[in-house]
């Protein structure tokens, strides 16, 4: 089994931070694996929203008084916090949004609709999740242009030759996940972004499964648009991120209109709007959201990215080796390059009765399409189980989850 004892991740007390793990579900010790889908919160996230609705809860950027002052500053010091976790260039560069499904509707209509047309071509691959198909399919089914998909391979791999072989002059843009969500493949999005550039497109990456297991540096993989989602990085719901590049947003055009987005409104002259990147932030935003993923962002730093996705791939390893010996278990996705996602069928076994019984021995795992249908229908699935870890995660826990899996099997049979 994995070796952990290289590891300086002091893991008992990182859990202390974690009211909700001290909690039992059916009379069993909760075990949380399900963090693709929303990782846990601690109590330093927490604790935001006491402190910002108990002592300075007010609107931000036009008060004068001493509370939106407060507000603003600590608003806008998460955005210098996103800038530095991203490593982008210029806090200019960091929008907003309400997670990474808005952020990637705001490149849709706000840069999609200035800079497709018909005939054009946008690349998505086999492995998105649906928030990076959809939006694409709606604007497509306006403007006419194509989509062309990436192929995935047996191990759930990206095919980089094809991808090459996909771009003509007509290409536009490659919208590709950093890592997927059902399978837990870590795409090589630098060296797609550089084919992408050769031939003059631009690369949306869909970051919400990197964000929370290792470090990203947009500048590094020459993104023009990243994004990621709070609740799965520590953080509370609710908040995302958009980083694009400054040129980018610049000549883009607001998506929603309303307040803060704006410089003068008038009825008899044209609207101007405010700089980047409050022309994408209209209306007051999540302010305790906001602030609270700041201090997510900063805890999963003072830890670091690194330890935390090492630890990750030593459970997930753990996992894989504990699983092997279940009769008529497959594992989807073995690329080579994995986060810690293990996502299963059983022969013989439907995979929600899997969830729901397993369920009963306090082990929480996501069974389903996973917002995938497209990658899953490759394999001739609809569904799968789905286990996946966060820096809290133990051995001991993964222990518990094999033994239990391998007791429900056997009552499915």
């Amino acid at each position: 089994m994995a070796d952990f004892s290289d590891l300086t991740l002091d893991v008992a007390k990182l859990r202390r931070d974690f009211p909700i793990l001290d909690r039992e579900v059916h009379g069993k010790p909760l075990i949380y694996l399900d963090n693709a889908a929303t990782s846990q919160t601690p109590r330093q996230v927490i604790e935001v929203f006491d402190d910002y609705y108990g002592r300075y809860n007010a609107n931000i950027h036009r008060g004068l008084h001493t509370l939106s002052d407060e507000a603003t500053a600590a608003f806008e010091g998460t955005r210098e916090t996103v800038r530095a976790f991203l490593n982008a260039a210029d806090h200019r560069e960091i929008v907003f949004t309400r997670g990474t499904t808005e952020a990637i509707n705001l490149v849709a209509n706000a840069w999609g609709r200035v800079n497709l047309k018909a005939g054009d071509e946008v690349l998505i691959s086999r492995l998105e999740h649906h928030s990076n198909i959809v939006p694409w399919q709606l604007l497509a089914g306006e403007l006419g242009f194509t989509i062309k998909v990436i192929p995935v391979d047996e191990c759930g791999v990206l095919d980089l030759a094809a991808y090459r072989d996909l771009f003509t002059e007509r290409t536009r843009l490659v919208a590709v996940n950093h890592v997927s969500n059902a399978f837990g493949t870590v795409n090589p999005v630098a060296e797609m972004a550089r084919v992408a550039h050769e031939h003059g497109a631009r690369i949306l990456i869909d970051g919400a499964q990197a964000a929370p297991h290792q470090a990203i540096d947009v500048q590094a993989i020459d993104a023009d648009f990243y994004a990621f989602s709070g609740h799965k990085v520590y953080g509370p719901t609710g908040v995302g991120v958009l980083y694009g590049r400054a040129e980018l947003l610049e000549a883009m055009p607001p998506w929603q209109g309303g307040g803060e987005m704006i410089k003068t409104v008038s009825l008899e002259v044209p609207t101007t709007f405010a700089d980047i990147p409050h022309k994408f932030e209209a209306g007051t935003p999540a302010i305790a959201e906001v602030i609270a993923l700041g201090r997510a962002l900063r805890w999963v730093s003072d830890i670091g990215l690194d330890l935390i996705g090492a630890w990750e791939a030593r459970l997930l390893e753990h996992a894989t080796e504990g699983v092997a010996g279940i009769e008529g278990l497959r594992i989807l996705g073995t690329a080579p390059d994995k986060a810690g996602v293990l996502s299963f069928v059983v022969d013989g076994a439907h995979s929600q009765d899997i969830g729901l019984l397993i369920d009963q021995l306090g082990v929480a795992i996501r069974t389903g399409h996973h917002c995938a249908q497209p990658l899953l229908s490759q394999f001739g699935l609809d569904a799968t189980c789905r286990a996946s870890f966060a820096a809290y995660n133990t051995p001991e826990e993964i222990d518990v989850f094999v033994e239990g899996l391998e007791r429900v099997v056997g009552m499915l049979r």
